[in-house]
């Protein structure tokens, strides 16, 4: 089983080194490639205004952010990282997203998430579609991803597109499904148990006494003792 973290962010400007700080983390768990259901989202305060070109882009303003959890609460960073566990983690163009996160758990005092354990998507785009435009909007238009619910850039939204991108990245829908012959082996057994129920083994005769007879009768009247089955006692 293949877990993986696909998460966003959205920041008050560019550059952490430059006294930037995360506003909003979202991230989406996937198993094997497909979503599970669970999602890790909170809002931060950054201690800090805005920068208006970001605001622009994501809609937040610092007021909206006013009693929202520091980073460094329990609730964030300690939370963060207790859902993400050792799994590894897709971003789309990663080194913004591990730069702000991991600056934002240095300030906490926790260690960085190290690089190693990162996927990132504009990377796997740039390989796939090389001298194409490949933000995470082309990438679903291309995909044929539904860009209905995004308005604006939302860390959550974004988180859940980038998922159903990073499935086509790797080979597309049915890359989620087991085909092996083991994998189908199981499913035709749980579909037949689902749909008759457990069976006995051996099955019970359905032929009568009588029948049985009668069919050993013929069986020996038509071949005598040619007949294949009698050399194995059936």
């Amino acid at each position: 089983m293949r877990r993986e973290i696909v998460l966003d962010t959205e920041t008050t400007g560019l550059d952490p080194r430059s006294g930037h700080r995360l506003i909003e983390l979202a991230c989406v768990e996937v198993v094997d490639y497909v979503p599970t259901g669970r999602t890790f989202h909170v809002y931060v305060d950054p201690e800090r205004d805005i920068d208006p070109d970001a605001e622009r882009v994501h809609g937040i303003s610092r007021a909206a952010l006013v009693g929202k959890p520091k980073f460094a609460d329990a609730t964030v960073a300690a939370a963060f990282l207790a859902f993400v566990e050792d799994a590894v983690l897709v971003a789309h163009n990663a080194g913004f997203d591990r730069g702000f996160i991991n600056h934002e758990l240095g300030l906490a005092g926790h260690p960085p998430l190290v690089e190693s354990r990162w996927v990132d998507t504009l990377r796997m785009a740039q390989q796939k579609f090389p001298g194409m435009y490949n933000s995470l909007d082309a990438l679903c238009k291309r995909f044929k991803i539904s860009l209905a619910e995004r308005d604006k850039h939302g860390a959550l939204i974004d988180a859940r597109l980038l998922a159903a991108v990073y499935l086509e990245l790797c080979g597309g829908r049915e890359r989620a499904l087991d085909l092996t012959p083991a994998a189908l082996t199981l499913a035709v057994s749980a579909a037949t148990q689902a749909a008759y129920g457990a069976r006995p083994r051996p099955l019970a005769p359905r032929a009568t006494e009588a029948e049985r007879l009668a069919h050993a009768a013929f069986v020996r009247e038509m071949v005598g003792d040619e007949a294949l089955w009698s050399r194995f006692g059936l």
